[in-house]
């Protein structure tokens, strides 16, 4: 089992959990955050005065996948979540240990 964070664009989520659907992928957990990579953020002009906005809206989907899902699901949000552009996003894939659903008690894989 792996657990998939993804960091996007926030106007890139319906795109994304469509192909997330499509790539046989059923839940994930959605949290907006903010942030900032190589970019740094950027300057704004606001009534005549510059500031700089450094931490930018973002959005980090959590994704548990089983293995056989992995490549699917992280080819799904590369490639809808690509807008071309600095700031993008980036997906971790990490190794999960255990899963368990809280309602029946299923573990692993079953409780993905």
């Amino acid at each position: 089992m792996k657990l998939i964070t993804a960091i996007i664009k926030p106007f890139k989520l319906e795109e994304v959990k469509q192909a997330l659907f499509d790539a046989g992928v059923r839940g994930m957990t959605v949290t907006e955050a903010r942030g900032f990579g190589r970019q740094k953020g950027h300057t704004e002009l606001y009534r005549g005065a510059e500031y700089v906005v450094d931490f930018l809206p973002k959005l980090k989907l959590e994704i548990a996948v089983t293995d056989d899902q992995v490549d699917a699901a992280v080819e799904a949000v590369s490639k809808t979540a690509n807008s071309g552009k600095i700031g993008d996003g980036k997906i971790f894939v990490l190794a999960m240990e255990r899963a368990v659903r809280i309602r029946t008690g299923e573990v692993g894989d079953d409780a993905i």
